[in-house]
């Protein structure tokens, strides 16, 4: 198929999941790599030797491992292109931003570099996908990150909603619900010690969410 990837769908998964935690998350281990697919640690040991032997990546002792330029270069085209699917299921077909994460993960495959161009262009080259997450530049270059967790902002201050750095179902409807989604505005109204729960105001609206939670959520101030 002309302009697309010639990569089976595992590795293309691999390669998008270590992206994930090697630019947005804690650094690629064997253990997060299996929380992250879902999968037992020992497949994750095994498709990381096959990924290293075909130079996708390097592979070190006790599991950690780093995308090389062709790994990189894969990692980034499978998450724009899942990104971008995101943008189209929410913008264009009006889909809840709850439910397209996992659509994303079967369209991204199959898009084409022809269609991954049209999309850019009828979607207005949008910089996120629907839950703020960046979409990442072609080149592999480190997309600008303006924000903080919530629960960083001090009681008394207010902040304007960024995106939300896990795209759990659950998590996505409840915050939704409450009005915690991209450009909405929020105060933070008081935050209790000892790890307790943040108390926000949102649309005239005060909720008490957990730290937990807070923290999932990015806003700039």
């Amino acid at each position: 198929m002309a302009g697309h990837t010639h990569f089976d769908e595992s590795t293309e998964e691999y390669l998008e999941a270590m992206y994930r935690l090697e630019r947005e998350g804690p650094g690629v281990s064997t253990s997060a790599l299996a929380s992250e697919l879902g999968v037992a640690p020992a497949w994750v040991s095994g498709m990381l030797k096959k990924l290293a032997n075909d130079g996708y990546i390097e592979h070190h002792s006790r599991g950690q491992a780093k995308l090389t330029q062709s790994g990189l270069e894969i990692g980034v085209r499978v998450i724009r292109r899942h990104r971008l699917a995101e943008r189209l299921l929410t913008d264009v077909l009006g889909m809840p931003w709850d439910q397209v994460h996992a659509e994303a993960c079967r369209l991204e495959h199959a898009i084409s570099a022809n269609v991954e161009a049209r999309l850019i262009e009828v979607l207005g080259q949008p910089e996120t996908c629907p839950h703020g997450l960046p979409i990442p530049p072609a080149d592999g270059s480190d997309p600008p990150r303006p924000d903080v967790p919530l629960a960083q902002i001090p009681a008394g201050d207010s902040a304007t909603v960024y995106g939300v750095t896990e795209e759990v179902p659950e998590i996505l409807r409840y915050l939704g619900d409450v009005g915690l989604r991209p450009g909405a505005k929020v105060n933070v109204v008081e935050k209790a010690p000892l790890g307790g729960p943040v108390t926000v105001l949102v649309n005239g609206v005060q909720h008490a969410i957990s730290l937990e939670l807070a923290r999932m959520v990015t806003v700039v101030v």
